[in-house]
């Protein structure tokens, strides 16, 4: 790939993350053949550490926690809380993500949440639950009062 002028670099990067929506790798690497100074891996942590200002709270498997996640529907917005039990929480820094899961008029629903997502408008920890596996699949199997979590005594 031949390095472009200024003036078409910065359009030839616009169509590549508007229109083609390359991967963030792609991106980079033509970023990097214009700044040879930066590594890809100082591009990729500059546009990562962007996202990283929200305050999340500090939960883990086992916790019950309400995500109240903005959805838009047509030109309308609105925020739906999601309560349930934190099965995972996988990833590190931004591509940090964690799985909820809450039974649904009898149906277990399960909901994967990128953790510094802008549709987050916030998570509240109602309960600490008291589990001994950071990983709790094994509720994925019980039902009725043996999938209950004990709270943790503070």
């Amino acid at each position: 790939m031949v390095p472009y002028s200024d003036g078409l670099y910065a359009v030839r990067i616009f169509q590549l993350i508007f229109k083609k929506r390359f991967p963030i790798f792609k991106i980079c690497s033509y970023l990097c053949a214009s700044f040879k100074r930066k590594t890809m891996h100082n591009l990729i942590k500059e546009v990562q550490e962007e996202h990283l200002n929200k305050e999340v709270p500090d939960f883990k498997g086992g916790d019950t926690v309400t995500v109240h996640y903005r959805i838009r529907e047509g030109n309308k917005e609105r925020i739906q809380p999601f309560q349930g039990v934190v099965l995972q929480v996988r990833g590190s820094d931004t591509t940090k993500t964690f799985t909820v899961r809450k039974i649904s008029d009898g149906i277990g629903v399960e909901r994967i949440f990128p953790l510094f997502s802008p549709n987050i408008e916030k998570i509240v920890v109602n309960k600490r639950g008291a589990v001994r596996r950071s990983r709790i699949f094994y509720l994925r199997g019980l039902q009725g009062k043996k999938s209950r979590i004990k709270e943790k005594r503070v």
